[in-house]
């Protein structure tokens, strides 16, 4: 977390007091171990621990940290942790202020650390005592001179939308303003540059100062109106010793207007060369100005869509059995264990496990897959998908935010939220961004002032307030959030969610992708391979009497068979007798008929030899398979293999992983020979097997000491350390909770062709970030010196505010623009 502000030790000792919630509590003795492992911490004036509430109330004083109160409760056994609050920010215009609200909400006692973010006009906030902190947040968001309010839980989307519409409205209005008084103030002042006889019509017709008191009028309605946001802003801003863009475009306006105001109105006190007005111009920078926050607003808004259709996925009702009677509720009401109904073309509107009937499900929306997958009995369902051509029931088992859904819409939101190491640096350099152009400025228009030509005043003039609008820095504190939001949008669109915006940026640089072998590259669970029999025997027959044998069996390589034989549909025969060999096989009879399946050894038991099937034998060994056999009334009649096949897609992924230049190691705890097989076949050279849970940690270890960036796939509650440990770790979605929480990338489609996806949106986001800066920092660095008058003495080339100020706008709805380009970002189709 950053360091706390110097304010915070000026915190009034009458702060507050804050209740934290506290884990692992057992007797009244944790309660004074707690109490003495707060007591010490600096800045803790009183402590209280209720045992029977499970909390700690802590009154703070000057010097208070948060995140050394949490530190201390961890180091004594025990657990709390800050709740997250989300503030929706208003008035904020550039990066400068992000930092000011970020510092402002810092130095509140019970912060633990916040995160603004510039693109979405919200603050996320991680607070002990959680939403009871909200008004001293508040509260120090309005101080810093922004307002502020408590985004629900329930209508995030809808607030921001709404926020996001009433922004555009009131800049749709202002805009019209200033344009419609500015055009003849524009047409007047610069008609009679271009066309001479214009100026001398315009005298004829306002004779004397008119013609100045006319422009006077228009400027000043102009300036408090429309553009009255920028003093109300700026000007305090400055006072406050925190200039932001609204002080730029504050100051530039007002010297343009205020040294028309002294030609307008006491003239004498320039010298005749320079009796100028730039009213114009004062209305000119406000309308552009205008414009370019209209545009970007607009834009800004279309980068929010991929939560908002996400969230559209949810469904407002559902049909429900409750007291044997079908009835409609609505879906906030929907219960685990209860009994939903599915129509042909419904949504889903929670999880759950089909019961009865079957369909086809688009789960494209979820998934990526476009693809319907088929459901039947004992499938799963996911709430937002859609329901194609059958009818179903299904049993509720997540509900509300536990819902796969929900959790996609939290995760992408918080990657959105996040900030990426990158743009810490931006942040330093906005913070004093300001303050340097306004001191280049005042340079400017000293120099002009003393070493320009006549009229001095007014080049001095022109160029200082050129500087002042042409360099603010919202495009700099666009740049970022916005390739963030739009990105990890079409990544959740593609089955792919940043559960940490950081992930954004550590996959971009990845050298090795580590990768489990069940359940990542393997689809996790065994299936009959092969079925080959010996003359006089059918497929079907030798497979329906080991299957409907095997069915007494409880081995995993059993139950395989046994699903092989219901895909071909083959009905099980009456078993009248089965014995389990332990470490052999089963042998029973089967429809009258004397069955045995299982090792060679079994065979070998029963006195058959399996010669007949040696070459099989050799090469399923070779593929990583297992090979059994089936006797039939003394006579082998087949082999059988059974093996956790590869997944589709895993070679095709491998092998794009590979042509993107990484190095893919696969990483198991099966024995060598499979493991190697499996490689093989998924193309994979690198194989490190036999390992334990803790192996797969180390060898990541192994490899980051190499100087080298990992990445890790895996599934399973042994692969969450190895997840953990690696600097950017992927689960693949359709495994264990444990594994999911352990990462920072979720890959919902449960195939390696999400990684290949993660890892070309990660690059693509990051180069749309880099252009975003340099545009962003390439276009101050070169247009300050210009603005400031650098090709004045070699070209006689002054640049206009006016310019500055639409080269300005347009450097934002740039930045915004390019960002949106990644909604359209197109990944490798793996076959």
């Amino acid at each position: 977390m950053n360091e706390l502000p110097t304010r915070r030790n000026q915190m009034s000792t009458r702060a507050a007091p804050i209740e934290v919630p506290i884990e692992g509590m057992t007797c009244a003795s944790c309660v004074k171990r707690v109490e003495k492992a707060v007591a010490a911490v600096p800045g803790v004036a009183e402590s209280v621990v209720n045992f029977a509430t499970e909390t700690l109330t802590v009154k703070p004083r000057d010097g208070f940290s948060a995140e050394k109160l949490l530190t201390a409760i961890h180091a004594a056994g025990y657990e709390a942790k800050a709740e997250t609050v989300e503030l929706e920010i208003e008035d904020m215009t550039c990066a400068s202020c992000v930092g000011r609200v970020e510092k402002a909400l810092k130095a509140v006692p019970a912060v633990e650390g916040a995160a603004v973010n510039l693109a979405t006009g919200q603050a996320t906030v991680s607070v002990l005592g959680g939403k009871t902190q909200v008004p001293a947040l508040l509260d120090a968001v309005r101080k810093a001179g922004y307002g502020a309010k408590l985004v629900a839980d329930t209508d995030k989307g809808d607030a921001a939308q709404a926020a996001r519409a009433r922004e555009i409205g009131t800049l749709t209005r202002d805009f019209v303003v200033a344009f419609i008084l500015t055009l003849p103030l524009f047409v007047m002042e610069m008609g009679s540059h271009l066309y001479p006889p214009l100026h001398h019509t315009l005298m004829e017709i306002f004779p004397g100062n008119l013609l100045n008191y006319i422009q006077f009028a228009l400027a000043t309605a102009v300036l408090l109106g429309p553009g009255l946001r920028f003093y109300l802003k700026g000007f305090p801003a400055l006072l406050r010793g925190g200039p932001d863009m609204n002080s730029l475009v504050a100051i530039g306006t007002s010297a343009a207007y205020g040294y028309s105001l002294v030609t307008t109105f006491a003239p004498e006190l320039l010298p005749y060369e320079a009796r100028n007005i730039y009213y114009e111009a004062a209305t000119v920078i406000v309308t552009l100005i205008l414009l370019g926050r209209l545009l970007e607003a607009r834009a800004k808004g279309r980068t929010g869509e991929a939560i908002r259709k996400l969230a559209g996925l949810q469904t407002k009702t559902a049909r429900v059995e409750r007291d044997g009677v079908t009835v409609d509720v609505a879906t906030e009401a929907v219960i685990v264990g209860d009994v939903v109904v599915i129509r042909p073309g419904e949504r889903i509107p929670v999880d759950g496990t089909v019961i009865d009937g079957g369909s086809y499900i688009d789960e494209s929306m979820i998934s990526g897959e476009p693809v319907p997958v088929e459901k039947s009995a004992g499938a799963t369902v996911i709430g937002g998908t859609i329901n194609t051509s059958g009818s179903f029931r299904f049993r509720a088992e997540k509900v509300g935010a536990d819902t796969m859904l929900s959790q996609i819409i939290r995760m992408v939101g918080e990657a959105q939220g996040s900030k990426l190491p990158i743009q810490m640096l931006v942040d330093r350099v906005t913070g004093w961004f300001v303050p340097v152009v306004m001191a280049i400025a005042a340079l400017t228009f000293a120099v002009w002032l003393f070493l320009g030509p006549e009229p001095a005043y007014t080049y001095g003039l022109v160029a200082a307030v050129a500087v002042l609008i042409i360099a603010c820095p919202c495009a700099m504190g666009l740049a970022t959030p916005t390739s963030i939001m739009v990105g990890t949008g079409r990544a959740a669109e593609l089955g792919v969610l940043f559960r940490k915006g950081e992930a954004l940026q550590k996959l971009r640089e990845a050298d090795v992708v580590v990768m489990d072998k069940t359940g990542t590259i393997t689809k996790g669970r065994p299936e009959l391979t092969d079925l080959v029999v010996a003359n006089g025997f059918a497929e079907d027959e030798v497979l329906m009497l080991a299957a409907s044998l095997e069915a007494r069996s409880e081995h995993p390589l059993a139950e395989a068979i046994v699903k092989a034989a219901e895909a071909r549909k083959l009905a099980p025969a009456a078993v009248e007798k089965a014995d389990a060999v332990p470490g052999f096989g089963i042998t029973g009879v089967v429809a009258g008929r004397e069955v045995a399946a299982g090792a060679d050894r079994l065979m070998a038991k029963l006195g058959l030899s399996v010669e007949l099937f040696s070459d099989t034998a050799r090469r399923l060994a070779a593929e990583g398979k297992t090979p059994l056999y089936v006797a039939i009334d003394g006579v082998l009649a087949g082999a059988i293999a059974v093996a956790d096949p590869l997944k589709e897609t895993s070679p095709a992924a491998v092998s794009a992983l590979k042509a993107m230049g990484l190095k893919v190691v696969m990483v198991t705890g099966d024995n060598r020979g499979t493991a190697e097989a499996i490689a093989h076949a998924a193309g994979i050279d690198d194989v490190i097997a036999e390992v334990l849970p803790e192996g797969k940690v180390n060898v990541i270890r192994d490899l980051k000491a190499k100087g080298l960036t990992v990445a890790f796939v895996g599934d399973g509650i042994n692969d969450a350390p190895a997840l953990a440990s690696a600097d950017t770790g992927l689960a693949i979605g359709t495994g264990t909770d444990v594994a999911i929480e352990s990462a920072d990338v979720v890959l919902v489609g449960g195939d390696l062709g999400s990684v290949v996806h993660a890892i070309e949106l990660s690059r693509m986001v990051m180069r749309n970030i880099q252009q975003n800066l340099f545009w962003a920092f390439g276009y101050n660095v070169l247009l300050i010196p210009v603005a400031a008058g650098l090709l004045y003495p070699a070209f006689g080339l002054l640049l206009s505010p006016m310019i500055g100020a639409g080269a300005m706008g347009l450097s934002s709805v740039f930045v915004v623009t390019n960002a949106l380009r990644l909604k359209r970002a197109q990944v490798t189709r793996l076959s």
